[in-house]
């Protein structure tokens, strides 16, 4: 299952430039610092910033920094629209089923999405529902994690999407097609207003899809908690140039740039073929392959 889950992950991480969490109700939590597992895509966490320990930590390093993450809790977002993720194999057509389905919900199902995949190649979609975002604060702390040792060679999740239900899927190469819906299997009341940060709804909702090949995993919350963390954002500590960079600049602008001290992380591994297998350029065969073709003078 290992090359299949970090395919998965690799091919979310392409469409997106965020990291898939192949097991979504295991909780990845912003503050998070570890490294990637390379035969599987995990996160292997090794801490949190947020946790007691690391707060000593920043407390011997330098006792005059007097950042207390305590104070600076994560920032939990309104409720979004559903998100739909797909790759570039996955077409997103009209909704349809074939004859003679017939099930409760599924005509008047708010959130419903049909795929057809590529044949030959493995594409993947993700499917969340009424996601919100967890961040760090904006200039409050990543600027002064920068500096802190202990974070020198890890990735730091910097924010997180949570959500109620989602689905995700990794197609079998067969080119099929497939159909999901979020179906009410008792009302569900849809506020006015946006719903906030503690927002609960409806219970009584569970998926349907006509899925049969592939692999699919989806969970849905009974109470509407957010239990669920598909998705996440994961950065590291810029090089040293590009910080020098940055300082020579930052009178200009006025302010500090995080962005600049906290750079996307790249896939540990080489490129993947279409099991999630490496696959390595062989750049030995590749130059004498195209000295066959250069015109000798």
């Amino acid at each position: 299952m290992s090359p299949l889950q970090r395919k998965y992950v690799d091919l979310i991480r392409d469409a997106t430039s965020k990291w898939a969490n192949w097991d979504p109700p295991i909780p990845v939590k912003v503050g998070a610092f570890g490294t990637l597992d390379r035969v599987t895509g995990e996160l292997e966490v090794r801490g949190n910033v947020y946790d007691a320990d690391f707060q000593e930590t920043l407390d011997k390093i330098d006792p005059t920094l007097k950042l207390k993450l305590q104070q600076h809790p994560p920032v939990i977002g309104p409720v979004e629209e559903d998100f739909i993720i797909s790759t570039s194999g996955a077409q997103k057509r009209g909704f349809s089923v074939a004859p003679g389905v017939d099930i409760m919900g599924l005509a008047t199902a708010s959130l419903k999405a049909d795929f057809q995949f590529s044949q030959g190649k493995r594409d993947a979609f993700l499917v969340m529902h009424s996601p919100r975002m967890e961040y760090f604060p904006p200039s409050a702390v990543l600027s002064q994690l920068y500096n802190i040792p202990a974070l020198a060679d890890m990735y730091l999740v910097t924010s997180v999407f949570t959500c109620p239900a989602f689905s995700l899927y990794l197609s079998d190469k067969s080119g099929e097609q497939i159909s999901l819906a979020l179906l009410a299997s008792a009302p569900i009341v849809t506020p006015v207003t946006p719903l906030g940060p503690n927002a609960s709804f409806s219970t009584g909702i569970d998926w349907w899809t006509n899925a049969s090949r592939g692999i699919l995993r989806k969970g849905v919350s009974k109470e509407g908690e957010y239990v669920f963390t598909p998705l996440y954002v994961l950065k590291k500590r810029a090089g040293w140039t590009r910080k020098i960079f940055r300082s020579r600049n930052q009178s200009e602008r006025g302010r500090n740039s995080e962005d600049e001290l906290w750079v996307d992380v790249d896939a540990p591994w080489d490129p993947l073929d279409e099991d999630g297998e490496e696959d390595p350029i062989d750049v030995v065969s590749l130059r004498a392959r195209l000295l066959m073709f250069t015109p000798r003078s």
